[in-house]
């Protein structure tokens, strides 16, 4: 069964090859696997929450995606391998993870931003380095919601809407992180408690 795919605005498009490692067999629309993953998605938060260990490393990075879209892709938690419309080189990837880790297990140590900044900065260089074939955004909520609640505040609203179909808060969303881009974080900062 052929499957269609309609990319929302800001979305990665996948290859052929990453659309061939679809685990189920039922999906054929857009529709289908978001709700499909979500379900997988909702599993991989709660996984999240029950661990114990640090969050600010590779291997939980990996795990996270893993366990959000491990019922979906084969290539869950494995990072890309092309480049896509958003993110550094592929080949990159893992350096520039761990610059990202490494900054921020230092903002947090030394308290140089509030935390919902130190979350919302870690949040931004995660969507931009884009490490796995598709669900980059959904995965850096998470994380950032993550770190937010291990630094004692309560996890984000991402704009009290899902950020998956088009809408106004998608659109909110993408402008806040291009403010971002150059670094104005305030848009961000007010989206994520909106």
């Amino acid at each position: 069964m052929a499957i269609k795919l309609d990319c929302p605005p800001g979305a990665t498009p996948l290859d052929a090859d990453e659309l061939a490692s679809l685990i189920p067999g039922h999906i054929t629309k857009q529709g289908e696997l978001n709700e499909w993953e979500q379900l997988n998605i909702v599993h991989g938060e709660n996984w999240a929450r029950k661990q114990r260990k640090g969050i600010l490393n590779e291997s939980f990075l990996r795990q996270l995606h893993k366990q959000m879209f491990g019922e979906t892709w084969t290539w869950a938690g494995m990072f890309r391998k092309t480049d896509k419309n958003i993110g550094v080189d592929w080949l990159h990837i893992s350096v520039e993870l761990k610059k990202l880790l490494d900054d921020v297990g230092y903002q947090v140590e030394h308290g140089s931003f509030p935390e919902d900044e130190i979350a919302v900065r870690f949040h931004h260089r995660l969507v931009a380095i884009h490490p796995f074939p598709n669900g980059n955004g959904r995965h850096a909520r998470t994380m950032a919601d993550l770190l937010v609640e291990r630094l004692g505040r309560p996890r984000f609203t991402w704009g009290s809407r899902s950020l998956t179909n088009v809408s106004e808060t998608r659109l909110s969303y993408i402008a806040a992180l291009q403010a971002a881009d150059v670094g104005d974080y305030g848009p961000l900062l007010a989206f994520v408690r909106s």
